[in-house]
């Protein structure tokens, strides 16, 4: 049975790219759904949801904005307009998948729809921009990104194997098996490298047939952090063992691995079991060593490799930490618990080693208690490292204990 492909492009100016794309998703037996995100020129194939139509989801009219003249506020419009559009036909189950071609606008029209959608969903996006930094378009979610090599305006014969190979492309994702419903309940993991044998430990645990879970590990490099937490709110993560939440460290002191100021609240929100440990939490992540402010150029430091280097974070940076993760904690709507290592939260501040420094880490530990609500959230503290085999049980221990039926 065939899919439906939702394929958003400007008709005017990608017209013809548009239809012989379209034209090898019918090939394949699938449903293309055409859309137009154009504003100025006239379409140059039929479109199956019109540019007046996507104008007025985004909250304006095609021929004020046509009028108008203004590109960016154009693009915003229009933006909006496919998301809405995009999001609501997926609710009725009438998208299986989307692909979409542009330069600069034209990929921020069709990235927007597929943020959107959940994870899982296959998305292609063929664009000029593909072969840089393309965080702003894929953000947390699934998009693939196939760089164009050629301008997309005519067709040649870079372009047709470009455009061949994309339509093939979103053809057979559209089609690939789904992830079945029986599988095990996913859980979220957030991991760093020092603190990998704590969270392999964890999974190893957690993963037994006996257990039963399946755990997404995620690398706290603030993009993973927020990918996590973006999956939380899709329904698709159902419990959380956030061991390394080193990424409010960033966000407090100015690293660049920063989740942003929300990090931690996606799995309280959505009221499933969260298991929370202060994983890295000595530490605030730059690049290389010359690359670090010249305000903390008396701090004490860690060279990790040649582009990356960590930062001792101070008594009153992790009492800060200690009180913003309490109050987190405090306001989860599910079950919630801390589990806190009492000898070093990363493999370096274990003792003997260079962050090993215990007034930071009971800075953190005091201010954790004196702001954490005991009587919501379970607490255990435990005489070990974050990497050691007793703390990592701990951990296993208390999040089937508040997951528990």
């Amino acid at each position: 049975m065939g899919k439906n492909i939702v394929l958003v492009a400007t008709l005017d100016t990608k017209g013809t790219e548009a239809a012989f794309i379209r034209d090898i998703i019918s090939t394949k037996r699938h449903q293309p759904i055409v859309v137009d995100s154009g504003v100025q020129g006239q379409p140059k194939i039929r479109a199956d949801i019109g540019r007046t139509q996507v104008a007025k989801a985004g909250g304006g009219s095609i021929k004020k904005i046509a009028a108008a003249n203004d590109r960016g506020a154009a693009v915003a419009v229009m933006a909006n307009g496919v998301e809405k559009i995009v999001s609501r036909m997926y609710a009725r189950g009438e998208v299986d998948a989307i692909i979409s071609i542009g330069g600069s606008a034209g990929t921020t029209v069709g990235t927007q729809a597929m943020r959107a959608l959940p994870v899982g969903v296959p998305k292609l996006m063929v664009s000029t921009l593909a072969s840089g930094d393309t965080r702003p378009y894929v953000g947390t979610k699934d998009v693939t990104m196939m760089y164009s090599v050629v301008d997309i305006s005519g067709m040649n014969r870079v372009s047709r194997a470009v455009f061949a190979n994309a339509a093939n492309a979103i053809s057979a994702m559209a089609t690939a098996k789904r992830t079945s419903k029986a599988d095990r309940p996913l859980l979220g993991a957030t991991m760093f490298g020092v603190t990998t044998p704590c969270v392999e430990k964890v999974r190893s645990a957690l993963e037994t047939p006996e257990v039963g879970f399946e755990l997404l590990v995620f690398h706290a490099t603030g993009t993973g952090g927020e990918a996590m937490e973006s999956l939380i709110n899709d329904g698709l993560i159902t419990g959380v063992v956030d061991v390394t939440t080193t990424e409010l460290a960033d966000e407090l002191v100015g690293g660049v691995l920063s989740a942003g100021p929300d990090r931690l609240e996606a799995a309280g929100n959505a009221g499933i079991p969260q298991v929370v440990c202060p994983g890295a939490t000595d530490m605030v992540n730059f690049g290389s060593i010359e690359t670090v402010p010249a305000k903390f150029k008396k701090r004490l430091f860690h060279i990790h490799n040649p582009t990356v280097t960590l930062m001792r974070t101070t008594p009153a940076e992790n009492k800060k930490l200690g009180e913003i993760t309490a109050s987190k904690l405090n306001k989860a709507k599910g079950p919630a618990a801390a589990v806190i290592p009492l000898q070093g939260v990363s493999q370096i501040d274990a003792p003997g080693y260079s962050f090993h420094a215990p007034k930071a880490d009971k800075a953190y530990r005091d201010a954790f208690m004196k702001t954490i609500n005991e009587k919501k959230v379970l607490v255990k503290e435990v005489d070990a490292n974050i990497n050691d085999d007793v703390f990592a049980a701990e951990v296993v221990a208390t999040f089937l204990e508040i997951s528990a039926p």
